[in-house]
């Protein structure tokens, strides 16, 4: 009984440890979303990234500092090179129709159906990446460089007619992985019975799973309701924005399997009731990239 009590007790703390953590970081990022010009808005999403890469160095088995700054290193150098050549540090703004950027999110495509397969087929998976550091390496890299790209690319969509047009878009996309990750999480303590996948995240249902669909579902008829999709087909904005869903689980689910096999329960402690910054952002790496392929070179 006293357990029990104990471990209602530390929910409880965790519970307002996160909603008060959420209060603080859902303003900043509004204020950064739609308040930061684009090159300083790329240097705190750069920023950002940077924390994700120190934080990946456990998943490699970089315990020592000198080597997760070296990671750290190596993704900053590589988000440098692609602002020089995609046109971000000489025009102001990324050009999404760079032939380098195009290829590094399509790839970021290729990277996350291999991730699928990865994340369906664990442990067996793990035979070929769990022993080679360097693979693991690059698996962080794959995932956060695309990521860094597809939410600039996002976030200047229309800079020179609107400056707000990319905010509102971008503000979407982390609005439907959010609905999808509270729909989740409240259907899967109400009503969560049957594992989505236990091998890799023993704690997700597939009711879970279903009430963040739900959730993520209602929100993108809503946005349809208003000015932000005007001239675009319906339908392929609900296919689009179910496919950002879906990757957005995917984005977890990566993250989830990456820390089982290290043996880790968070990717940091940075954020009180949250973890690490990749807690926060293992969905967006995932859904940023989709949304940003589907919608800028398939629409």
């Amino acid at each position: 009984m006293k357990t029990l009590k104990k471990n209602n007790i530390s929910k409880s703390s965790t519970l307002r440890k996160r909603i008060l953590t959420a209060l603080i970081l859902l303003p900043l990022a509004l204020i950064a979303i739609f308040e930061l010009p684009l090159i300083p808005f790329a240097i705190f999403t750069a920023i950002v990234m940077s924390i994700g890469a120190w934080e990946w160095g456990p998943f490699i088995g970089f315990c020592n500092k000198r080597r997760r700054i070296l990671l750290m290193v190596a993704l900053i150098g590589s988000m440098f090179g692609f602002a020089h050549i995609s046109g971000l540090i000489s025009q102001g703004q990324i050009n999404l129709y760079q032939p380098q950027v195009q290829s590094a999110l399509w790839l970021s495509l290729v990277w996350w159906g291999l991730a699928l397969l990865l994340v369906v087929s664990y442990p067996k998976s793990s035979r070929y990446w769990r022993g080679l550091r360097w693979i693991k390496g690059l698996f962080g890299l794959f995932t956060l460089l695309p990521a860094w790209l597809a939410i600039n690319i996002i976030r200047s969509n229309q800079y020179e007619l609107d400056v707000q047009a990319g905010a509102w878009l971008l503000l979407y996309v982390f609005a439907l992985v959010w609905a999808a990750d509270i729909g989740a999480y409240f259907a899967g303590k109400a009503f969560g019975k049957n594992k989505l996948m236990p091998n890799v995240s023993p704690g997700k249902t597939l009711e879970g799973f279903a009430g963040g669909v739900v959730a993520s579902t209602t929100l993108i008829f809503l946005a349809l309701q208003t000015s932000l999709f005007v001239g675009h087909n319906g339908l392929e904005m609900v296919l689009i924005s179910l496919a950002v869903v879906f990757s957005s689980v995917l984005g977890d689910l990566l993250e989830s399997m990456l820390k089982r096999q290290a043996g880790i329960k968070d990717s940091g402690t940075i954020l009180p009731g949250h973890g690490g910054v990749l807690d926060r952002i293992d969905s967006l790496t995932a859904a940023l990239p989709v949304f940003a392929c589907l919608y800028f070179y398939l629409v």
